[in-house]
This record gives C-alpha cells, structure tokens and sequence, in this order.
C-alpha cells in the first residue's frame, strides 16, 4: 500500500471515528454509531498493516491472530456488570502501551538533524510515558475498585496534595535533566514516580465519583495515544487520540456538573467534602411484598423506574423491560428515570435498558422527569443509592451534599427494591429507606421483579 493510499484510509477511518462519537448522543442512532467506529477501526488498522512503514512477518499476524483471538473471547464473555471493569482494563493497556512505545523510542532514537527535532523528540517521549504511565496504574486501582477487589473508600493520606505536587514536581526535574542529556535513567525514574502517581490519584477517589473516574482515564488514554502518535508520527493515531482525549475530559466535566463537584476535586482528593457529622437518621426501614407492590401498581396510573446499578447485578432488565410492557397494556403511563450517574458507568443504564428493548421514548434523563415526581402515583427504585438520596438536599454535612438526585421521594408511593439493609457501594446511608410514603421490597431485583408479573392486572 502506498503512503497516499494510506492517508486516504487514515482521513476515511477519522471521518468513521467523528460520525461515531457524534451518532452516541442519541439512543436510536448508537447502534448505527457503533458500526461506524467497528469499521472506522477496522480500516484503521489494515492501512496500517499494510503501510510501507510495516513489515509483514509471521511474528505479526500472529501477534495480530492472539490479540484478536484474546477480544472475542473476552467481549463474549463479560457480563453488562462487568462492563465498567472491563473498560477500566482496557484503558490500562493503552497506558502501558504508551509506556512501552516511548521506552523502545528512549533506547533506539540515535542521532537527530537539529537540536530543536531532538528536544521536540525527548518532550514527546516524556509527556507520552508520563501520562500513560499514570493511566496504566490509575486503571488497574479502577479495575480493582470496580471489581470489588479493593475498597471503594477513598484512601485519605495525611499531605496527599503535598506528595502529588512532590511527584509532578520531581517529574518535571527529570523532564529537564533528560532534555540536557544527563540520561535515560531519567526518564526509568520518573515512570515509576508515574506509576505511584496513577496509583495514588485514583485510590483517594470514592466510589461515588467512579463512574466520573471511569470517563477520565478514558480522557488520560486518549492523550496518552496521541502523544504516542506525534512520537510516532502516526496522523490517524494523534487525530484518534485527541476525539478520544477531549471527549472524555467533556464528558467527566458534564458528569461532574451532574453531581456538583468541581473537577478538581474529585480527581485530586476523592468525594465527601463534609465539615461535620451527617445528619442522624429517624424511623426504620419498613418492608413490602409482592401483593403489596403489585395493589399498588395495579391502583396506579403513572409509575417511574428508577434503575441503578443493582438491577444490573441482578440481571433483571428484561424482568423490568416485561414489566414495563404489562403495565403499559393496562392502560399506565410508564417512565424510566436516568441519572447522569447511575451505575458504575456513563450510559450503563441507557445500554442495559437499550439491550432488553425498552422504547427509547419512555426513558428520559433526570432534568427532563424529576418535576414529575409530586404528580407520580408510584416511583419504583431498583438498586440505587446515592442518586435518589434526599440528603443531597436536606444534610449540609453529607458526602454527597449539593449533588442533582432524583426527588423520587416526592411520589405518592416508593418502593425500593434492594437485596439487604446495606448501605451501598459508596457507604452513604439514605434517608430515602425510612420515609413515611417508602415501603423496602427486599430480596434478588431479577426475582422481585419476575414475582410481580404474575399480580399485574
């Protein structure tokens, strides 16, 4: 394949890559979205393949061969709630890629026509290596949050602001000794400092403030591929990089917006910016059964659901997506409601919803339906926390204080579908559990749920 040819198939795979990340802002164009970017990637890859710069040997394809091999296996076999993981993994490998690439560049780049090519060359190497190496370990702390396999509680060190300030500080020390020839173990030093960076960066983040962690390594991966890119002087893979890179950091801001933090804030010092004790709780926790559930929605004409991350562990989307359709047939108004936030991922809802075949129509975000709730005959809460907590509004000291929630509280009736009497991933105890008008339907959401079809008139 020719250079021209190339760059043809790179403009063609941008242009893919542009139509797919404008096409996800609506549900019903997503499908077609995601094919784009598939056949985006696709081209992407065999120009490059195919490029003059590459050499095809049997070690490649079947390098190529293992990789693809390793996707399929893996995207068959992960679950909707394992999505968030899954991301969170992918993004490390982009970080180490980045890592690895500007290391083989430290150790092979020899003699530069001007000092000024040189100096452009050191600062990619350096700036491509810094920021994947903080992705890679600000993935795998991700990863293992998400996955339950650390503790979602941010991990306050005593002058955390101070050691951070310390190790950008230090790295930028480097960056200069480096650029003055001093050595390449500059540059081994400040990945490793990095490498505590990304770790320390995400363990002081909460749960709560995961799925803003989730969109912000996805930024940290898209400016570490095209770092990569200039030092490579991939064009597709610098234009790749800055969609990815600026998308991503767009998305974290919005989503910070949603739950009233400061972007700062929450990826420097985690969540809960509390100046005092929360709020004691009054009453208890009363609970519900099915005949109780089903009387209710029976007698109802306008019911909203409000679906969290919970109702993905369970699986029960198309318990909830049958339940939708019988209610609707008996004549009720029926809405799902959205909060910018809900899961563990941005859209995690939205796709789970999407995949049991829910109208797109009846699922409306949270500024579009929360002035419904006080006209709402029943709310149905399934798995959420945090963002139908009343005490965003009503507990200056809670962690959450200030964040947008869904006012579900305002309906008639609540019920709460909720395995136990926890307190949720994010540790924050709700109010919401021991209102007057709020009735806890305990047990599996999927098997709540399917328990209800039967009593549904």
């Amino acid at each position: 394949m020719s250079f021209g040819i190339q760059t043809a198939a790179y403009i063609a795979a941008s242009v893919l890559f542009i139509l797919a990340l404008g096409g996800l802002s609506n549900q019903e164009k997503a499908k077609r979205a995601v094919w784009y970017g598939i056949v985006g990637m696709a081209i992407a890859v065999f120009a490059t393949i195919l490029g003059p710069q590459v050499s095809i040997s049997a070690l490649l394809i079947v390098v190529l061969l293992i990789g693809a091999g390793i996707g399929v296996v893996v995207a068959q076999r992960v679950e909707m709630t394992g999505m968030p993981q899954l991301v969170a993994a992918l993004h490390s490998f982009v970080g180490l890629a980045a890592v690895f690439i500007g290391l083989n560049s430290d150790i092979t780049a020899h003699g530069f026509p001007t000092h000024a090519e040189q100096v452009i060359h050191e600062v990619e190497v350096f700036l491509g290596v810094f920021i994947g190496a903080v992705t890679f370990t600000g993935s795998i702390i991700a990863y293992g949050k998400l996955a339950s396999r650390i503790t979602g509680k941010a991990l306050i060190l005593p002058g955390r602001h101070i050691w951070n300030i310390m190790m950008v500080g230090v790295s930028f020390l480097l960056l200069l000794a480096y650029m003055n020839g001093v050595g390449s173990w500059t540059l081994y030093l400040m990945t490793l400092l990095a490498f505590v960076l990304g770790a320390h960066l995400v363990m002081a983040i909460g749960g709560a403030d995961m799925p803003v962690v989730v969109s912000m390594l996805n930024s940290y991966s898209g400016w570490a591929a095209a770092a990569t890119g200039f030092l490579l002087g991939n064009d597709l893979l610098i234009v790749t990089g800055a969609l990815v890179g600026s998308s991503g950091a767009i998305l974290s801001y919005i989503m910070c917006r949603a739950m009233n933090r400061h972007f700062l804030s929450v990826i420097l010092g985690g969540f809960g910016g509390a100046s005092g004790p929360a709020a004691e709780i009054e009453g208890e926790q009363i609970a519900i059964d099915a005949e109780g559930v089903a009387a209710a929605l029976n007698d109802a004409d306008s019911v909203v659901i409000i679906p969290g991350y919970g109702m993905a562990v369970a699986q029960a989307q198309q318990s909830v997506s049958e339940l939708t359709r019988k209610l609707r047939a008996a004549g009720k108004q029926v809405r799902f409601a959205i909060h910018p936030v809900a899961g563990r991922l941005p859209g995690h809802m939205n796709v789970l919803l999407a995949e049991a075949k829910v109208p797109y129509d009846i699922v409306l975000e949270m500024d579009e339906i929360n002035e419904d709730f006080p006209s709402t005959d029943v709310a149905i809460v399934i798995g959420s926390n945090d963002i139908v907590n009343p005490a965003a509004q009503e507990d200056p000291n809670s962690p959450i204080a200030g964040m947008p929630v869904l006012e579900c509280w305002k309906a008639k009736q609540v019920f709460v579908s909720k395995r136990g009497q926890g307190t949720g991933y994010s540790g924050i105890e709700n109010p919401l559990f021991y209102k007057e008008n709020t009735r806890m339907f305990y047990g599996d959401a999927k098997a709540s749920i399917d328990s209800l079809l039967p009593l549904i008139n």
